[in-house]
């Protein structure tokens, strides 16, 4: 077969195959050898570049030693790596930990089984996230845009633990082990050797609407103020007097690869797509274009979130429980006696 630009089910599809080699112990070199192909055809397939054949597949899984229902959810995905675009589906209404619900179907998006170790979940990890993860791990730049919350690379402790108890869909005893996870994540992505140049869109409502509390609230924002600095990461706040803006209906990652085409990822409750039309690409590459238009440069950002900082700061939070109007709404009181002013 010819080479081909990675798509999203081919670089997943390499993933599993690293993480198998991992798993006995055996490099790419090996491999080749007992296949008695050359390194660089075992390079190119695993990078995604070059799809192998059913029966040729099946045989790297052999000497991988790859069985049961990971071997058939490998299949599954060689057989359609040339196609464009994927659903899968994940989120918070997936348990946390690996369990096998005794009636999944082993040709189902999602495997649980724990014959399936290389797509599983670490501890404290949502299923099916494993696809995102691995192309954020190989992303040359990334941009994000969340119109309600934090980007979730960009989360405190306190701020994912607050949104973590307002689904009901997570489990108390869950809550801990999910943030640490996501905690343990941002580190290896944030501080990988040779990181992504990161770009976050925040909507100036996600950080002035309440819910997390002041206390959590003032410390994700001098988290913010803390990574907006560091080499790599840009922070842009979109202002609310830009109004409706392209990024309005909603959230999304743009991720650029060294090798391949970009990918748009959107990301929901339970399931994320990912996008590869070049239509679709040019029309996101669109919405970057127009939220860097209204948004505030970076310095300005900067401003206005150490302005917020020290709002935050100097307002005392009575005990630190959420309100209805936003963090900085007026008490009644205050509000009447304005007036009367």
């Amino acid at each position: 077969m010819q080479d081909q630009d990675p798509t999203v089910r081919s670089r997943e599809l390499g993933r599993l195959l690293s993480d198998a080699l991992a798993t006995i112990g055996m490099n790419q070199i090996a491999l080749a050898r007992e296949l008695d192909w050359s390194p660089s055809t075992v390079s190119r397939m695993i990078s995604g570049k070059r799809p192998v054949s059913a029966e040729l597949m099946s045989g790297v899984l052999g000497v991988l030693r790859v069985t049961g229902e990971q071997r058939r959810y490998i299949m599954k995905i060689s057989r359609a790596v040339a196609e464009s675009g994927w659903l899968r589906e994940v989120g918070d209404r997936q348990p946390a930990r690996n369990v096998n619900p005794g009636n999944q179907n082993p040709e189902d998006e999602i495997l649980v089984s724990s014959e399936n170790p290389a797509n599983m979940s670490s501890p404290g990890e949502v299923p099916g996230r494993e696809a995102l993860n691995g192309l954020e791990d190989s992303a040359a730049t990334m941009v994000v845009f969340e119109p309600n919350c934090i980007p979730d690379m960009l989360r405190t402790a306190e701020y994912m633990t607050a949104i973590m108890k307002a689904k009901a869909a997570i489990p108390a005893d869950e809550i801990d082990a999910r943030v640490n996870a996501r905690l343990a994540r941002h580190g290896d992505l944030l501080d990988r050797k040779g990181p992504a140049d990161l770009l976050f869109f925040i909507d100036e409502y996600a950080l002035c609407r309440s819910g997390a509390g002041r206390d959590a609230m003032s410390i994700q924002v001098h988290h913010l103020l803390c990574m907006a600095v560091r080499p790599r990461i840009t922070i842009r706040v979109i202002p609310e007097a830009a109004g409706f803006h392209a990024g309005t209906k909603g959230q999304f990652q743009l991720l650029a690869f060294k090798d391949g085409n970009p990918i748009v990822c959107v990301e929901n409750e339970t399931s994320i797509v990912f996008l590869e039309r070049e239509e679709t690409i040019t029309a996101y590459r669109d919405i970057v274009a127009e939220l860097s238009r209204v948004a505030h440069g970076e310095p300005q950002t900067r401003t206005w979130l150490s302005s917020l900082a020290a709002r935050l700061g100097a307002q005392q939070d009575d005990a630190n429980t959420p309100r209805t109007g936003g963090i900085f709404e007026l008490d009644e009181d205050q509000d009447d006696q304005r007036e009367v002013d």
